[in-house]
């Protein structure tokens, strides 16, 4: 069975916050997150009146669009969230900051070992250039002929990017009109005209 795509808390909270979950599974398919990143967008969403929208779509999309992966301690987990955060997993697991991020490159590592392809969705950060390492890692082992599986690093950008001219995003208005209330949501995303999704190629 392969693995749906893994989504972070970030993405996640911002797209369902805005009311575009349908643009979002549109794009990527049904979704899986762990615990813990659920976990972040349930306190999220009680703790920030901009967020409260999310709670309530996550809970609509469960388990059917949104399935969740268990955070219980396994081997395979165990080593690959000692390799990117250094610390054993269950001392991990208690030091919330960032958590989400760990787990979501965790799980998708897990997946690629066992030789199957997997998205995450993650945006620019310190856990994306965790997840970048590990992507090159798993090259690596895959170029020196160990059966492996991939992971794929997707972004905001990203699904924005493939839903351009769709039935979601039929217009530079829509798009921007999108975007606009993403960013309300999360400032680390750059002004849109910084990110290549206006350009005229993409809607020839």
């Amino acid at each position: 069975m392969s693995v749906r795509p893994i989504i972070d808390a970030g993405p996640g909270l911002n797209f369902l916050s805005a009311n575009r979950e349908r643009l979002l599974i549109a794009v990527l398919g049904p979704l899986s997150a762990p615990e813990t990143v659920r976990d972040e967008v349930m306190r999220k969403s009680r703790q920030d009146d901009r967020f409260r929208a999310a709670a309530t779509a996550w809970k609509k999309l469960t388990p059917r669009w949104i399935q969740i992966l268990s955070d219980d301690v396994t081997p395979e987990l165990a080593i690959v969230v000692q390799r990117i955060s250094g610390l054993p997993m269950d001392q991990r697991r208690r030091q919330p900051k960032d958590l989400g991020e760990t787990m979501v490159i965790a799980h998708a590592v897990v997946a690629a070992e066992s030789g199957q392809p997997v998205t995450i969705l993650m945006d620019d950060g310190p856990g994306a250039a965790i997840a970048t390492s590990e992507i090159r890692r798993l090259q690596r082992l895959g170029s020196s002929g160990h059966p492996i599986g991939s992971i794929t690093l997707a972004s905001t950008l990203t699904v924005l990017g493939r839903a351009a001219g769709t039935e979601h995003l039929p217009d530079r208005a829509a798009l921007r009109d999108t975007y606009n209330r993403l960013r309300g949501l999360d400032d680390g995303l750059p002004p849109i005209e910084n990110t290549g999704l206006l350009a005229p190629e993409r809607w020839s």
